[in-house]
């Protein structure tokens, strides 16, 4: 993923940018003490207390507490301070504030911190005792700010964890822009994996001198919510052109506006047949093109182009392809970005991104997206180049996909691609004509994995789900620099081997991700401010000493992540340092296959990121020397349409390298929705021959990254997208019955894989095992009976 991703550092969930306060985090939850003393009350003015407090000391034990009782104590400070604590400053409460003009916005009271040193700083309560493992959590809190001159500021609820042997994991809950204004609400929830001997939890995050009002927090066991129904389409809602006009048949640009002060007028001489993508997905449902084209010209900013609304035509759930020619008009002096964009209700959503270098071509940009709240506008627009330069746009199609009008094709090619005559030829006593014998395929050799962090592994409902259901691992941060060596010299691959040696013994193969990562928000400070020798010695001591470690340990490694996207070492170091990268890997362990890794590289909406620039990007590398081996897509995709990313992989594949989806994720709030996501992108992935394995980026509630995409829901239970999942699972293994026929042969077509044979003889039964691998032409098995 990108930079919106939320990292999980040591076990605690945090936007990047708050890296630099992390040990200070841990530093004050390790060296805190209490204090206490109460203010008078003054009559005169609202009453106070004052808990002056910077430490966790143990302040309320309990049993376990479940339905509508919170397991914070005390939730509205009916009984003053009592269960709460500052940390790292002081807590006041306050009946009001601000000369009456802060009251609370329920009951009684409300808390304000007073003396914040630091962003880490803030009110907390002690959950020992009461929060229970294996139980999703619900948080509520109403929050403000106050104080510090700013008007607003993120406040962020997390919950710290110390185990019985001193493990430590900080679980981001939920955060909110509150402001000095009004009351907010924050929302969120967590789950407890491991058996912890403290918890905590506590709000932080405003800068220092800004203080944090709290009016309420409530914990309590989240209800499981039933799953919103599958939606319901009707067969006209698919294929249909929901933009007007879009081939300019009359001449004019009706329907059609400028979104900006630029001016638009009709052309002809585009290209006269469908967007390639479109066509493919349309089929016999298309309308002719016509050759015309609307033209944008004095344009004054690059957001200026030609916009239609769109309002009431797009259905909630639907899945939309967008496809269009695009050109621009003379006059740039470097590659421009051509956006189709949609506005819902003026939030931006990208419809497809695509770069144009010359003024001369049509170029086809294609992408999909989708609304899952009601809107009350929708308009559709171009966008992307500087002012100044034209913009042209032709048969513009955004149409509803029947997705599984799809899956039939898509079966068809996973026979041949995934599939191998298998003749058995049986010899012994238990061999003749007619005998009874069936096949069994006990697991499909294609890799299927998923991601795993250290604190996964201390849940033993996770545990029993990934050892039945995945072949492959990679672990989620454990393995990157920035885990591995938070300060200079100051190693840690502890929770890496616990990860490596809970996947050895259960015959897990693991990815290694990553030995560098050129994003600089993925670089830890000590390595930020290294120049010039220092910085080479670092990059030389930290592939030096994670490949030696492990050394034959990781079938593949993610050597350098995300290089189409930042460049942090190349830009200290030369072009020159990824090939080194490479070449250092491969010179310190002959053994796993070397990858690049990147996101949005299939799904048509990021143009720095396209197959092409991946190929040459790979191209590039190879040329200088470096040994990359693999192609790694991660695939955080929204909204997937089999055609693009189809396309993709079509492109990709011609560097005849072995493509992997390396971090799979879909996201929908409604399950059937995002069991359809899941399956689309399994099935293009398993059809594809240049497609070696699939990783997913996780698949349990609360234990991912990216919301609204678990396959397993917190507390166990199966999503429809986790029975989906496991549907297919089974859909590709092969089974067959039959008889021995009178050349003492059994032939059948089925998955690479693992198999087991039970022949029925008159002499009892017997079973044997055999293998099918990847190959051309029948395999022949030689089993004896």
């Amino acid at each position: 993923m990108g930079l919106n991703r939320i990292y999980k550092i040591m076990g605690h969930r945090l936007n990047f940018v708050n890296l630099s306060k992390i040990l200070s985090v841990w530093l004050l939850v390790l060296i805190c003490f209490t204090s206490c003393s109460w203010g008078r009350d003054n009559p005169k003015s609202p009453r106070t207390y004052l808990n002056n407090s910077s430490h966790c000391k143990s302040l309320s034990q309990g049993s376990l507490i479940l339905g509508d009782e919170s397991i914070a104590l005390n939730p509205d400070f009916d009984n003053g301070l009592s269960n709460w604590a500052g940390k790292g400053c002081q807590i006041i409460l306050h009946d009001s504030l601000s000369d009456g003009k802060i009251v609370p916005q329920s009951g009684k009271y409300f808390i304000s911190t007073t003396g914040r040193a630091d962003s880490g700083s803030g009110i907390q309560q002690e959950l020992t005792g009461r929060a229970k493992r294996k139980l999703a959590y619900e948080l509520t809190a109403v929050v403000r700010i106050y104080g510090g001159n700013v008007p607003e500021a993120n406040i962020q609820a997390t919950l710290w964890i110390q185990t019985a042997d001193f493990r430590q994991q900080f679980i981001f809950i939920a955060s909110v822009n509150a402001t000095d204004s009004d009351w907010v609400q924050m929302q969120g929830k967590f789950l407890i994996n491991g058996f912890p001997s403290k918890v905590l939890i506590f709000l932080e995050g405003p800068p220092p001198g800004t203080d944090i009002l709290l009016n309420s927090l409530v914990v309590k066991h989240a209800a499981k919510m039933p799953p919103s129904p599958p939606p319901k389409f009707e067969v006209g809602d698919f294929w249909v052109n929901v933009v007007t006009n879009s081939n300019q048949n009359d001449g004019t640009t009706s329907d059609w506006f400028c979104l900006g002060s630029c001016t638009l007028s009709v052309g002809t001489g585009s290209p006269n047949q469908l967007p390639s993508l479109a066509a493919e997905s349309l089929g016999l449902h298309h309308q002719p093109v016509s050759g015309g084209y609307i033209l944008a010209t004095n344009r004054a900013a690059p957001w200026m182009g030609p916009a239609q609304t769109v309002t009431g035509k797009i259905k909630l759930y639907m899945t939309y392809q967008v496809s269009a020619w695009v050109r621009i008009g003379p006059g740039a002096i470097r590659p421009q970005l051509v956006n189709v964009a949609v506005s819902i209700d003026g939030q931006w959503v990208n419809g497809g991104s695509i770069e144009i270098g010359d003024d001369k071509t049509w170029h086809e940009v294609a992408g999909s997206f989708r609304i899952e709240k009601q809107p009350t506008n929708v308009m559709v627009y171009v966008q992307g180049p500087d002012a100044g330069i034209d913009l042209m746009l032709a048969g513009m199609q955004i149409f509803a996909v029947d997705r599984s009008a799809r899956f039939q094709s898509l079966k068809k090619q996973t026979n041949m691609v995934r599939k191998r005559d298998v003749i058995l030829r049986l010899t012994g006593t238990d061999s003749s004509n007619g005998t009874k014998i069936r096949v069994k395929q006990t697991r499909n050799s294609f890799p299927i994995g998923s991601c795993l962090s250290r604190n996964n592994i201390d849940n033993e409902d996770f545990v029993n789900f990934f050892v039945r259901h995945f072949t492959w691992s990679v672990f989620e941060n454990e393995l990157k620099w920035f885990y591995t060596e938070p300060q200079q010299g100051n190693l840690n691959y502890k929770d890496a081997d616990d990860l490596l040696n809970f996947c050895t013994s259960h015959n897990i193969k693991v990815r290694g991700h990553s030995i560098f990562w050129e994003d600089p928000n993925a670089v830890q400070p000590w390595v930020r401010a290294l120049n010039g020798n220092d910085l080479i010695s670092a990059v030389q001591n930290r592939v030096t000493g994670l490949v030696t470690r492990y050394k034959g340990k990781f079938k593949h490694y993610d050597v350098d992540n995300e290089i189409l996207h930042s460049s942090f070492y190349k830009d200290r170091l030369g072009n020159s340092i990824r090939a080194y990268m490479f070449n250092t890997t491969r010179q310190l362990d002959p053994l796993p296959t070397l990858f690049l890794n990147d996101f949005h590289i299939e799904d048509g909406n990021d143009f720095r990121s396209s197959p092409e620039k991946y190929t040459q990007l790979i191209l590039d590398l190879k040329q200088q020397g470096a040994p990359v081996g693999g192609i790694g897509i991660q695939g955080h995709i929204d909204s997937p349409v089999g055609p693009i990313v189809r396309s993709a992989l079509d492109k990709l594949g011609i560097l005849r390298l072995p493509i992997w989806f390396t971090e799979l994720d879909v996201s929908s709030t409604n399950e059937y929705t995002r069991a359809d996501d899941l399956e689309v992108m399994l099935r293009e992935a398993f059809a594809h021959p240049a497609v070696d394995g699939i990783v997913l980026w996780g698949f349990w509630e609360l234990l991912m990254n990216r919301q609204n995409a678990f396959l397993v829901n917190a507390e166990g239970d199966l999503t429809e997208a986790g029975r989906r999942f496991l549907a297919l699972k089974q859909e590709w293994l092969s089974h067959a019955h039959g008889f021995i026929d009178n050349e003492g042969q059994f032939s059948f077509r089925g998955y690479h894989g693992s198999y087991k044979l039970e022949i029925f003889g008159p002499n009892g039964n017997i079973t044997r095992s055999f293998n099918v691998g990847r190959g051309k032409g029948p395999l022949l098995i030689p089993i004896h009976v």
